[in-house]
């Protein structure tokens, strides 16, 4: 089977898209991927056609690529869009220009569209390669998959069959002219050393290895679907309903995960983590089992890239985002109907009609007290010890005063507000959300 048909072959799923945007970097590999889809295009009912080049600014030869990207565009009556992003500067220039890239295509997506990119067999055995030797797991060695979301549409990369070898003939078959990069020769990038020092001494071994690692990937990318269904279960298990729903964090119970073993309770929580944080190494996971296993007095806290894992009354919680920083104390006097914002801590609103009286918003003090009906008056602390509330929580629960006394606090059932119900003080707590998922 030809080229144009493995490729038309593996884009039948996207074939009903509203649009196929070509990612040109103006190389080869994105040159034949362009070039095959527009003569697939003058033959085949294709979703419309359009391609996008990124210009990262990162070396000299590449304010050029523009010019060709257009020129190679219009001879094949494909739209251009040339997009030009900042690469943030940090310890990996190829992490940073790959993320720019990523977020620069997605921009550009409309719901349900799919960008194509020419990562090809090659491409995946360096990547399965790379992963190795840093150690990464069965999902890290699943290497690139065919496809995955990416903003509002898809990333699709259909040549993940074909080797460079084969888009190199077809390149000089059809006598076409591409761009190349002068960094590609640079060693000191890892993936270059591998692609000129590694590989060559292998496939003159082992003329099949890129096709056997490849076929590897695809094993593990399959284990990794399997690990993936477990843990769906193992966290469904665990995402039992609880009275501080309210909180809107996500909360995992502590012991539907213990009665599991040892690597079923790191497969979950990697699972359950996955959208929320990057994922720990090897020997972080040693935070894990202090946290599981602390006292049960205890307020233990796990430290992740994006934010923290805490417990609480045998239960699991994620915090990131506010939950991070200790609120400001708000000193704002407060009316009925009003919703008041509190820096770094959501918001409030009083529901009904407050008595007259200096009402004022605050947080808890030393030596605070609450007087509960039919007990008399309790101290804070131990009232939120007798009614389970999450640590973390105690220090930004919004609290209701009139002459300095507590009169109210957020949230709690029959401690919220007036004893008739005639109003009550209702919290929006802050979100983890750390717009990174």
């Amino acid at each position: 089977m030809n080229l144009s048909a493995r490729l038309l072959e593996s884009l039948a799923p996207w074939r009903n898209a509203p649009a196929w945007h070509i990612a040109l970097s103006g190389g080869l590999d994105s040159t034949v991927l362009l070039h095959l889809l527009a003569g697939l295009a003058q033959r085949e009912a294709l979703p419309p056609l359009s391609a996008i080049h990124i210009h990262h600014g990162l070396q000299a030869a590449a304010d050029a690529w523009p010019a060709h990207c257009r020129e190679l565009c219009a001879g094949l009556s494909v739209p251009l869009q040339v997009e030009y992003v900042q690469v943030a500067p940090g310890a990996s220039l190829e992490r940073a220009a790959r993320d720019a890239r990523y977020a620069a295509l997605a921009a550009r997506l409309a719901p349900g569209d799919v960008v194509l990119t020419a990562q090809h067999r090659d491409d995946q055995a360096e990547t399965l390669l790379f992963r190795l030797l840093r150690g990464a797991g069965v999902q890290g060695l699943s290497a690139m998959p065919v496809s995955r979301g990416l903003g509002a549409g898809c990333l699709v990369r259909p040549l993940l069959n074909c080797s460079r070898a084969e888009l190199l003939a077809y390149a000089h078959e059809q006598q076409l002219s591409w761009v190349e990069d002068p960094s590609n020769a640079d060693e000191r990038f890892s993936r270059n050393y591998l692609r000129r020092q590694v590989l060559p001494p292998l496939l003159k071994r082992w003329p099949q290895a890129l096709v056997s690692l490849s076929r590897s990937a695809a094993h593990l990318s399959e284990a990794g679907q399997l690990l993936d269904e477990l843990a769906q279960q193992d966290v469904a298990a665990a995402e039992t309903s609880n009275e501080f729903a309210w909180l809107a964090l996500p909360s995992l119970a502590l012991p539907a995960l213990r009665d599991l073993s040892e690597a079923r309770q790191r497969n979950a929580l990697r699972y359950w983590l996955r959208p929320l944080t990057s994922m720990p190494d090897s020997e972080h996971w040693a935070g894990w089992q202090a946290l599981r296993d602390a006292a049960v007095d205890a307020a233990p806290v796990w430290r992740l890239a994006a934010g923290e894992l805490r417990r609480s009354d045998q239960r699991l919680w994620w915090l990131a985002g506010d939950w991070l920083r200790s609120p400001d104390v708000p000193k704002i006097t407060i009316q009925s109907g009003q919703s008041v914002v509190l820096p770094g801590n959501g918001s409030v609103r009083i529901d009904g009609a407050l008595p007259a009286g200096a009402w004022q918003l605050d947080y808890r003090r030393a030596g605070d007290q609450f007087q509960v009906l039919g007990r008399g008056h309790r101290d804070l602390k131990r009232l939120f010890n007798e009614l389970r509330v999450p640590v973390f929580v105690r220090d930004r629960l919004p609290l209701m005063r009139l002459d300095g006394r507590v009169v109210a606090i957020a949230n709690l059932p029959g401690l919220q507000g007036a004893s008739d119900g005639s109003w009550q003080l209702n919290w929006q707590p802050p979100t983890s959300d750390q717009g990174l998922s």
